[in-house]
């Protein structure tokens, strides 16, 4: 069965860290761009940050800028985010999904096959 799959989600204090994971099962991670997104109930699904290919190149979203970093793990099917200093706006069901193409960060929703199921991501003030 072709899965992602997310973990790490929780209740944190706004300034507190989380760190997510997005492990694939099935189907590879290598050799494509991943991106994390997020949504909150009754919002849009919104682009918070990808990463190239060979995890050399990333982009983010202005509103997670500095405070987010995505990676990729050695394996090579394992993807991450780590978010530091968390915001209460930051809550939302983060979800990680694998890009159609190798280099594409520009955060296109349309641009990516695979999604996982999410985890949610609660940050209290």
């Amino acid at each position: 069965q072709m899965r992602l799959v997310e973990s790490g989600g929780g209740l944190v204090q706004a300034g507190g860290s989380l760190r997510l994971s997005c492990e694939a099962s099935g189907i590879l991670l290598g050799g494509y761009a991943v991106g994390w997104f997020r949504q909150d109930p009754g919002k849009g699904r919104e682009f918070v940050a990808a990463i190239n290919w060979s995890g050399r190149n990333t982009n983010y979203a202005n509103s997670v800028k500095g405070r987010f970093t995505i990676s990729r793990g050695n394996a090579g099917n394992m993807v991450y985010l780590q978010m530091d200093s968390l915001k209460p706006e930051d809550t939302a069901t983060y979800y990680c999904a694998r890009g159609k193409y190798n280099s594409d960060l520009s955060g296109a929703s349309g641009n990516f096959d695979a999604w996982g199921q999410g985890t949610q991501v609660t940050v209290s003030s």
